[in-house]
């Protein structure tokens, strides 16, 4: 009997501590950032318009993101690498081999089941926004959008190794007369200047350039293979970092509520498109 109550003792104290440090990260993770008295956040690097060396829209929600929480920000910019299962583990739950990450968040995180299935380190959540693909063109020049033949004939501009480019050069009809540019921003560039006619792109790419100038028109690219519901991207954090997530997540909300998020996006010509 007396075996028994000890065994009985000590599997109870076994399930007490199991318990404890299951649950103590979160909490340590969320102190420690306190009491650094700063915000780590990863961006990517050189990713107009959200992320670049002058700024971007990324940086101003880390700025924002860190405002709300009380802390200074500290930037952590990275490459991208093979994939985006790569850049959660260098920058959200691990650290890169070079010596640099994790942080404490990271943005522009894609918010899809099928990275979440692959990435039960992290936890993403915060959606903060939605791209699309879209047309944008000179009004002079297509003066009216009536499907994809509407643009045969026309000087057409799309990325390198892109969806948009993709789709451009898989019509006969319209491969002749596509340009492909390392940028898309470049497409959008020369389309004001005159050399383009209309530029397939993503939404915040686009928007970004033309700022709203009345001689071009935006809207869906008349493709059927183009992903019409776009992509919504969010944040991530370490799977247990459960407090930081949840401050995270009401700050988001906050910004989003109070204005913040459409002035932060409308601040590089970029429209709010809530997820």
């Amino acid at each position: 009997m007396h075996h028994f109550t000890m065994r009985g003792i000590a599997a109870a104290l076994a399930l007490v501590c199991s318990t404890l440090l299951a649950t103590a990260p979160a909490h340590a993770d969320i102190e420690k950032i306190k009491k650094s008295g700063k915000l780590v956040v990863a961006v990517y690097d050189d990713y107009a318009p959200f992320s670049t060396k002058d700024g971007g829209i990324d940086i101003d929600l880390a700025e924002a993101l860190a405002k709300k929480l009380n802390l200074k920000l500290s930037l952590l910019p990275f490459p991208a690498g093979e994939n985006v299962n790569d850049d959660l583990r260098n920058m959200v739950w691990k650290g890169h081999y070079l010596g640099f990450g994790p942080a404490d968040v990271m943005l522009h995180v894609p918010v899809e089941r099928s990275v979440m299935a692959q990435n039960d380190n992290v936890e993403i959540f915060a959606p903060y926004y939605r791209d699309t693909i879209q047309l944008a063109r000179n009004i002079k020049a297509i003066p009216e959008l009536r499907g994809a033949e509407s643009l045969e004939g026309k000087r057409l501009g799309a990325e390198k190794v892109s969806i948009s480019a993709m789709v451009l050069l898989g019509d006969a009809n319209l491969r002749e007369n596509v340009k492909i540019f390392p940028l898309p921003m470049q497409a959008v560039e020369k389309m004001k200047a005159g050399e383009l006619d209309a530029v397939v792109g993503s939404r915040s790419e686009i928007e970004s350039v033309l700022r709203n100038d009345p001689a071009f028109e935006l809207t869906n690219a008349p493709f059927d293979r183009l992903p019409r519901q776009g992509w919504v991207i969010g944040m991530s954090v370490k799977k247990d970092n459960t407090d930081l997530a949840k401050l995270l997540q009401a700050a988001v909300n906050d910004l989003f509520a109070s204005g913040e998020m459409a002035a932060l996006f409308a601040k590089h010509g970029v429209k709010s498109v809530k997820p």
